[in-house]
């Protein structure tokens, strides 16, 4: 890569996503075209879309691959199904198998290096306890790789290894774009940043409050480390108002995606403009 070169890095957070799409539309419009695409779970998602056509036909079409979504094609929104599938599995309560065939369906290449741009997702290694980035070879079983949330997908082997979320090892990777040469990096990310911490109050949210510390702590520390040559650009979603909670992780919760994709979409286009 060359200096110059810009870079999409979209970090991940379940049906938070959402708000990356209108990210992309915005940036999209606005003729801010990506060299280098990556992404972390649900980013590796929306990452593989755009980096297959980064036009705004095609976000179009991931917007209608998110009203699929809304509307539960991809997981099993019933308490019954998800018993029946932890039940089964014991350790995960949805089969990624509907969300492979939509995948499947909606990206055009059937591997990496057959995208328009390059793209890279990363996913966490189960044996090696580390993060391993895929830049070549089949793009859905990498991007599934990347989004296999612990306890709500099953992990996916590829080359004899297992694969669990890339947000548990590099949730917004901005470092790993520097390293690959961009020089202006838009990121775009969930909303999580933009909230205020608080300490819990609930059992459940315990976790919550100290895995969003260790992203975040990550995440800024990573952005420290760049060079002050590298413009970073730090899309917003325009909600600022609430705390992280469980929202982001429900993936039967869904009635917000097209808020979401509207607020972001309205928040990017008055930054960049």
């Amino acid at each position: 890569m060359v200096r110059g070169e810009v870079a999409f890095v979209l970090g991940g957070g379940g049906h938070l996503g959402a708000h990356e799409v209108g990210m992309l539309r915005a940036l999209l419009e606005r003729g801010i075209v990506p060299d280098l695409v990556v992404g972390t779970s649900i980013g590796a998602i929306n990452g593989a879309a755009v980096a297959a056509e980064p036009t705004t036909d095609a976000i179009s079409r991931l917007s209608d691959v998110w009203t699929r979504i809304e509307r539960s094609d991809a997981f099993d929104a019933s308490i019954v199904g998800r018993l029946a599938t932890l039940a089964r599995s014991r350790t995960h309560l949805h089969d990624n198998g509907a969300l492979r065939g939509l995948l499947e369906e909606s990206l055009p290449a059937g591997r990496i290096e057959d995208l328009a741009v390059r793209f890279e997702c990363v996913a966490a290694c189960v044996e090696t306890a580390s993060e391993r980035w895929f830049a070549s070879g089949p793009l859905v079983d990498a991007v599934l790789a990347s989004s296999a949330v612990p306890g709500i997908l099953p992990p996916v082997e590829i080359g004899g290894e297992h694969f669990l979320d890339g947000g548990i090892v590099n949730s917004i990777p901005v470092g790993r774009a520097a390293a690959l040469g961009a020089r202006e990096i838009y990121v775009l990310h969930v909303g999580r940043l933009e909230r205020p911490l608080e300490p819990p109050r609930w059992p459940w949210q315990v976790g919550l409050v100290a895995f969003e510390i260790a992203r975040r702590h990550r995440f800024f520390g990573d952005l420290a480390a760049l060079s002050d040559d590298i413009d970073v650009h730090l899309m917003p979603t325009g909600r600022t108002n609430s705390p992280p909670g469980l929202s982001g992780l429900r993936f039967g919760d869904t009635s917000k995606i097209p808020d979401h994709i509207a607020s972001a979409y309205e928040a990017s286009a008055r930054y960049l403009d």
